[in-house]
This record gives C-alpha cells, sequence and structure tokens, in this order.
C-alpha cells in the first residue's frame, strides 16, 4: 500500500492529514475485533472537506489508519496529556475506552516498531521534506495540520467540544499573528463556538515542527464533526450543505494565514 499522498504546491502553506486514511494491511485488519473494524475514529472527510480552498497549498496526506499507528503521537511513545484520558502511538482503545483489539492480538513492542518504520517513519519524512522545499522556496514555512473529531466523547473531555479547536502548545509553535488570525474569523462564525488551546493544544505533529525561530510555523485546528457530517455515527455521510457553510470559514482561515506567511517572509 501507499504509506502518503503528496500534493506539491508554491504556497509557503502546507496542509497535513495525519489521520484521514482508511487503509489497514490484510494481517492487521485481521486482528482487530468487530469495534475496532468500525474505525470509528477516523478524522472522517477532512481532505474532502480543505480540497480547493487554498489551490496552491502543498499537502500531505496519511493513507493509513490511526489503528495502524497514530502519525500524529510521538515515536517515542510520549503522552501529549500527561494525566489526562487520551490514546497513544499505537491505540489499545477508541476514543471511549473500549478496546479494538481481538483478546490476544493486542500490538505489542515489535508491532509498534515495526509500524513505526513502516507507517509513521515515511510520512513524516515525506512531511519533513515538504517543510524543507517550501522553506527553500519562501525562507519560512507554515504547517497546518488539519484535524476532526466527535464532539461528545465523555472519556476524552466533559460536555461538547466548540466547533473549532485551535492548538498551537500556547503560542509556543507558530507566530502569534497566525493565531490571533484564526482566531479572530473563528470567534466572529455565526452560528460556530471555537477555542484556542482548549482541551486541544496541537499533537504531536505541531509541537514537534512548530518552531518559529527556525522560520517553520505550525497550527493545528480540530473541527466538532457535528459541523461538517450528517451525524457523528456510522456511516459517519459528509453533509454538503454544513460543509460548505464551514469551507466559508475555513477558506478565510487559509488565505489570511498565506498572507501573513507571506508578509512574515519579507
Amino acid at each position: 500500500m501507499t504509506v502518503f499522498e503528496v500534493t506539491r504546491g508554491s504556497s509557503p502553506v502546507i496542509l497535513a492529514f495525519p489521520h484521514t486514511g482508511t487503509e489497514v494491511p490484510p494481517e492487521i485488519w485481521g486482528r482487530l475485533d468487530d469495534n475496532g473494524k468500525l474505525l470509528a475514529d477516523t478524522d472522517w472527510h477532512i481532505h474532502e472537506l480543505y480540497a480547493g480552498l487554498l489551490p496552491e497549498a502543498t499537502t500531505v496526506r496519511a493513507t493509513f489508519h490511526r489503528y495502524v499507528i497514530d502519525a500524529n503521537r510521538d515515536p517515542e511513545g510520549v503522552s501529549l496529556y500527561p494525566g489526562q484520558n487520551t490514546t497513544g502511538l499505537v491505540p489499545q482503545t477508541d476514543f471511549d475506552g473500549v478496546a479494538i483489539w481481538r483478546g490476544g492480538e493486542e500490538p505489542d513492542s515489535d508491532d509498534i516498531a515495526d509500524r513505526l518504520a513502516r507507517f509513521h517513519t515515511p510520512y513524516h519524512g515525506a512531511l519533513k521534506a515538504e517543510i524543507e522545499r517550501v522553506k527553500a522556496m519562501h525562507g519560512m514555512a507554515v504547517l497546518y495540520d488539519c484535524h476532526s473529531i466527535r464532539s461528545l466523547i465523555p472519556f476524552l473531555f466533559e460536555g461538547a467540544l466548540p466547533d473549532f479547536n485551535i492548538g498551537t502548545d500556547l503560542g509556543r509553535t507558530c507566530d502569534d499573528r497566525i493565531e490571533k488570525a484564526a482566531a479572530e474569523i473563528t470567534g466572529r462564525a455565526e452560528g460556530y463556538t471555537s477555542v484556542v488551546n482548549g482541551r486541544f493544544k496541537g499533537g504531536w505533529t505541531t509541537r514537534h515542527y512548530g518552531k518559529p525561530d527556525t522560520g517553520v510555523h505550525a497550527i493545528q485546528m480540530e473541527l466538532a464533526q457535528v459541523t461538517h457530517l450528517t451525524t457523528e455515527a456510522p456511516p459517519f455521510a459528509y453533509d454538503a450543505g454544513k460543509a460548505e457553510r464551514l469551507r466559508h470559514h475555513l477558506k478565510d482561515i487559509l488565505t489570511s494565514i498565506e498572507a501573513i506567511a507571506l508578509d512574515l517572509k519579507r
């Protein structure tokens, strides 16, 4: 299987999609239980949602599912949110804390090492290469990490998640103008709720690559799936009407970030 897909563009903005993939190799698929085979924790349709919003943006998309290995987790297995419920590098449960592997088929340390080599490392190799290419063109790059999640997951957070969840690791991963632009646009988006560095402060991708002093800025956008799905349950169908309303605001965010990036490089 192809581990990642890359579309190169001339913009200083790179869109990353670590969790939209649904491919699972047969030898791993056979170890998932019935709950795991639902692939419920996919970032459903996110690459479709962003398609064409910033025509010259580079895109890097993982094709493998996060149950194979999570491309947005520290390869050393260090928790992103110590002391809080979360899922690991190779998840043992879904976002509800329910097992996803058949009894006795849970991945062990050898499996994790194998999947790091086959999936996680190649994806991040491709992402790093595109960051370096874009930075060589512009003297800087902005990585915008695209995510979505169900709005109600008691195992992970209390209450309903805001519609827009901006993560910059408390402002460490990007120029403050980038964070401010995203926050202002989402804050005035009628009918939507938003937060900056709430429950989701940016995953490993954002924190690892976002080093403004080196010219690489990163920001994560976690969207509540209620904003663009018909229901947050199987079959997780794309709602074109909801999505079109949302795409208007996402386009504004990306266009503003691109303008800031072009200004930063001067």
